[in-house]
């Protein structure tokens, strides 16, 4: 497989898991004026539950691109719901909004990854977004992927020999 090759497929997954994130969060769960009839999370000791947001932020809105250990990690926002997904790895799904003056993100994922439980917002932008994650994981950047559209300088996959 050629570089080229390798960076198209890259992409092409890429932007179907954008495609599928923006379709994931908008469906469901909501009243015909908008609000949510489910009952608010709440953390446990564990950390393994969603947060209790009590307010959307307008600046978190929107599809998130990053990459970790060579997988991309996608982060959509819409409303208080957030749903993340990493190549090949986790589905999680929980809460982001502002939450005692802080920006905050609390998502529980289906395969029991502690890594993206709790995450606070250290800085947001139209491009960016830094996150520090609770645990190990530590802090992840971001970028904003308006209209479906994958980011520039996404690295691209390694081409095999």
């Amino acid at each position: 497989m050629t570089t080229a090759t390798a960076r198209v497929r890259t992409a092409a997954a890429a932007a179907g898991l954008v495609g599928v994130l923006a379709l994931t969060a908008c469906s469901g769960g909501g009243s015909k004026d908008g609000s949510s009839s489910g009952p608010s999370a709440t953390p446990t000791a564990g950390g393994s539950a969603t947060g209790a947001v009590t307010g959307t932020s307008d600046s978190l809105q929107g599809s998130w691109i990053t990459t970790s250990k060579g997988k991309i990690v996608a982060l959509v926002v819409t409303g208080k719901k957030a749903g993340l997904f990493a190549t090949g790895g986790s589905v999680c799904s929980g809460t982001a909004g502002t939450e005692t003056g802080m920006q905050m993100i609390h998502l529980t994922c289906t395969d029991g990854s502690k890594d993206r439980v709790t995450g606070m917002i250290d800085s947001v932008s139209k491009n960016g977004m830094k996150v520090t994650w609770s645990g190990k994981l530590g802090e992840e950047t971001y970028t904003k992927a308006d209209g479906g559209k994958l980011p520039s300088g996404l690295p691209s996959a390694p081409a095999n020999p």
